[in-house]
């Protein structure tokens, strides 16, 4: 992948993270609920995509990556519990585990391949 495509990964990541924990801090808005665990499925997802963005941008350090946003989720939800109308669930904390570390294997496998390209 070109630097330059590195490059904006990585910013579009970071700008990601901090409109995500924005957004976890403003009152939650009234959305229709298919199911009763809806807001957990939107964690992972969430998650997830942020973990992809990462992994583009960081191939070498997927370990330090998932570790990194596992701390983020955490620090999420510790912020939501200080807020007056949102509160810090440690099921959506999990919930943002699950999300991260489906995608964790594949990103060290593609992690192992490069480097053994590489030798």
């Amino acid at each position: 992948m070109p630097s330059s495509v590195r490059k904006l990964l990585r910013l579009v990541f970071v700008i990601a993270l901090f409109a995500v924990f924005w957004l976890a801090l403003l009152p939650a808005p009234d959305v229709a609920r298919l199911v009763s665990w809806q807001d957990k499925i939107e964690h992972a997802v969430l998650f997830a995509a942020l973990a992809l963005l990462a992994f583009a941008g960081w191939p070498q350090r997927p370990l330090a990556i998932a570790l990194g946003l596992l701390a983020y989720g955490a620090a999420m939800e510790i912020a939501q519990s200080r807020t007056a109308h949102r509160f810090g669930d440690p099921l959506d904390w999990l919930a943002d585990a699950v999300g991260l570390l489906v995608l964790l294997p594949l990103a060290l496998k593609r992690r192992d391949a490069r480097a053994s390209g590489r030798r």
